[in-house]
């Protein structure tokens, strides 16, 4: 289960940094505050921590990345709760405590009211609360490993996949072309038809090809054009090696195939 420790180291790591971010958008905000509720407790250690606290605009949009990635494959029911955090509403007419997100405090963003004499309305340390909460939510993954409940089927077909694009990276090695790109083609249609079952995605047809999921995927709104033309262009590679005996199949076109689909199991859950 190399995919199942894996995505436990990620998420410890993810914690971690989560809570040095933590640390520096509270000691950004309220400098004083922070230093008078941690210093007493860590005494000569609140220095070292100082010190280890870089600018939370350089290090935020990494760990969102990184959560979001996380998220989507372990908690997808909490994907959108916690990018809301970060974007702004589109439908937001005016920046209140409440609807203030981290996107706004990255650009320091302060609302004043009144004319001649401004008085601070909100400003980036609203973000303190959104923030907290995005830790929160990734910290709730772990609780995931810990329940009985927790389905592995994913994780384990995630080590399965992983396994099988190896075995095509070395029949093409080999010389193998129209093997590897057969059994490429077989992961991206098996992803496929998972993602779909994630996304409560009904497939009517008795022996639904790559193509098909696909065009279910793009109606069902789960990822847009560019990356269905991808998937599609993938589709006509692996229909090469299955279908077309006229012509044969390169090496690099199989190459190709087995990269994009080494690419769509990563990142499309």
């Amino acid at each position: 289960m190399k995919n199942l420790e894996k995505y436990k180291d990620d998420l410890e790591k993810l914690i971690s940094d989560g809570q040095i971010l933590d640390y520096t958008i509270k000691y950004e905000s309220y400098p004083e505050e922070f230093e008078k509720q941690l210093k007493p407790t860590l005494k000569d250690g609140y220095e070292k921590l100082v010190k280890k606290l870089k600018p939370f605009k350089l290090n935020y949009q990494t760990w969102y990345s990184e959560s979001l990635v996380l998220l989507r494959q372990l908690l997808p029911d909490r994907v959108s709760d916690f990018t809301k955090l970060y974007e702004k509403p589109k439908t937001r007419k005016s920046i209140e405590y409440g609807n203030y997100v981290i996107e706004d405090y990255l650009q320091n963003l302060t609302v004043t009211t009144g004319g001649y004499t401004q008085t601070k309305k909100v400003g980036p340390e609203a973000a303190v609360n959104q923030f907290e909460q995005q830790l929160e939510i990734v910290k709730s993954i772990k609780k995931r490993f810990e329940s009985t409940l927790f389905d592995i089927q994913q994780l384990t077909q995630a080590d399965i996949f992983d396994s099988e694009l190896d075995s095509a990276k070395e029949l093409n090695k080999k010389g193998f072309v129209r093997g590897a790109g057969a059994i490429a083609g077989v992961v991206l249609e098996k992803h496929l038809g998972q993602v779909c079952k994630n996304h409560q995605i009904r497939i009517l047809k008795k022996n639904p090809s790559i193509s098909d999921f696909n065009d279910k995927l793009k109606t069902g709104e789960v990822y847009e054009t560019p990356t269905w033309r991808k998937i599609q262009h993938l589709g006509d590679l692996r229909n090469l090696c299955d279908h077309n005996k006229s012509k044969e199949p390169s090496k690099d076109e199989v190459e190709e195939l087995i990269s994009g689909v080494e690419s769509m199991i990563k990142t499309i859950f």
